[in-house]
């Protein structure tokens, strides 16, 4: 079975029947094994051959064999006592074999041990090529077990070498469970990540020359490369000016910029914090990777998978989502590492603001020319006021004056006439 028609691997499909796999890639290979015929027919065949090694017992030894293997250790003891001299099996006690006889066992060990250590490679080797074998044997060619019960021959071997050669040398290194897609130690980084610092700085500073003083900002700037992020700056005239910046340099030069700033006068108050994003980027970067794996996996399938129209669309529209999503992380990627490798400063200056004693008011003739102005502009809006009011108001007054006066003069005839008659 070819990886690139199936996205599960013969090896996947072992560590799953095994239950070796994490519960998402279980869930996984569950589904694409309802979907996909030669999988599920190639599960049934290993777990066929996993019955069959379960069920395999090994016979009794013949008693006739056993009874050979007996007298040839006789015959083999005894050649060791004409070997051996007389006074090393004759000593019972003392001082003698004892001494010889761990000399030798820890000599034998030794030879053992540097054997393997020289086998092992060989071993392995051997070991994987065995189990390679069987697999196949199950595949469709007759192995050790599964097949017909005859040992392949040359030209199997070989055919078989170049269907499983990913496995003799496959891209990522088996784990120490024998898995190579299942939570081995070789997903776990063995070397010392680096903390990643997010670095803030905050600077109030009093200088005397305010223009000078601005000048150098920039130039310090421009030697420490770095960037504005924010300015406002007040120059009102007759009054203190100040500007308010927040500023981006490289970390490296985070130290040596606030010395420079320093230097431009006095520093009222200073202040430094950091903050540790190393965990956050980890887990960051670890999600990107899962999700960047998952679309790759959805583009394999909507590739090689002709199926229903609405089945495609709604591959596509999970490509859509997950495409989404690996942008937002890259985002928040970036900006977390732009705010490591970028110190944050936040910088004021102020300057030492001295209250002028010339007279800077206008003279009294512009004074009184600006009063008449004023008074004549103030009488000309008050009049207009007065049309304007009687203009949109005076219908409304009528009305009412109106309904008002009419039943006042009937009330004043009428107490006229009460009046007359007393």
């Amino acid at each position: 079975m070819s990886t690139a028609a199936h996205p599960v691997a013969p090896e996947e499909l072992m560590a799953f029947l095994d239950g070796e796999l994490p519960t998402a890639q279980a869930h996984s290979v569950s589904d694409h094994l309802k979907q996909c015929a030669d999988c599920s027919n190639l599960a049934a065949q290993l777990g066929e051959t996993q019955n069959r090694l379960a069920s395999w017992n090994v016979e009794l030894l013949p008693a006739h064999a056993e009874a050979a293997i007996r007298q040839s250790a006789e015959q083999h003891g005894s050649h060791l006592k004409n070997f051996l001299p007389r006074w090393i099996l004759e000593t019972r006690s003392g001082f003698g074999w004892k001494p010889l006889l761990a000399l030798s066992l820890v000599t034998i060990a030794a030879l053992i041990l540097t054997s393997h250590a020289g086998q092992s490679p060989r071993l392995a080797h051997y070991a994987a090529s065995h189990t390679i074998s069987e697999v196949g044997g199950v595949a469709g060619y007759p192995g050790a077990i599964g097949g017909s019960g005859q040992p392949i021959t040359d030209q199997q071997s070989r055919a078989l070498s170049k269907q499983v050669v990913t496995l003799n040398s496959p891209g990522i290194a088996a784990d120490s469970n024998g898995l190579l897609h299942g939570l081995g130690d070789h997903t776990t980084n063995s070397s010392v990540i680096d903390a990643m610092i997010a670095r803030t700085a905050s600077l109030s500073i009093m200088v005397k020359d305010f223009a000078a003083s601005r000048l150098s900002l920039d130039s310090i700037l421009v030697r420490h490369h770095g960037h504005t992020a924010q300015l406002n700056a007040s120059t009102s005239e007759n009054a203190q000016r100040s500007i308010t910046a927040s500023l981006r340099v490289p970390a490296n030069e985070l130290t040596a910029t606030l010395a420079e700033l320093k230097s431009l006068g006095h520093v009222e108050t200073e202040s430094q914090s950091g903050e540790e994003v190393t965990q956050q980027h980890a887990d960051l970067v670890a999600r990107l990777k899962n999700s960047r794996e998952t679309e790759q996996r959805l583009q394999a399938i909507l590739l090689q998978r002709a199926g229903k129209i609405a089945d495609v669309l709604a591959v596509e529209q999970e490509i859509a989502r997950v495409r989404g999503e690996i942008e937002q992380m890259e985002a928040e990627q970036n900006s977390i590492e732009h705010r490591v490798n970028f110190a944050t400063i936040e910088l004021q200056i102020s300057e030492e603001y001295k209250a002028q004693l010339n007279n800077s008011s206008p003279s009294a003739s512009t004074r009184i020319h600006n009063s008449v102005v004023a008074g004549y502009k103030g009488a000309a809006e008050t009049l207009l006021g007065f049309v304007l009011f009687f203009a949109e108001s005076g219908p409304t007054l009528l009305i009412w004056l109106v309904i008002i006066l009419i039943p006042a003069l009937l009330l004043v005839r009428r107490f006229r006439r009460a009046a007359a008659a007393f």
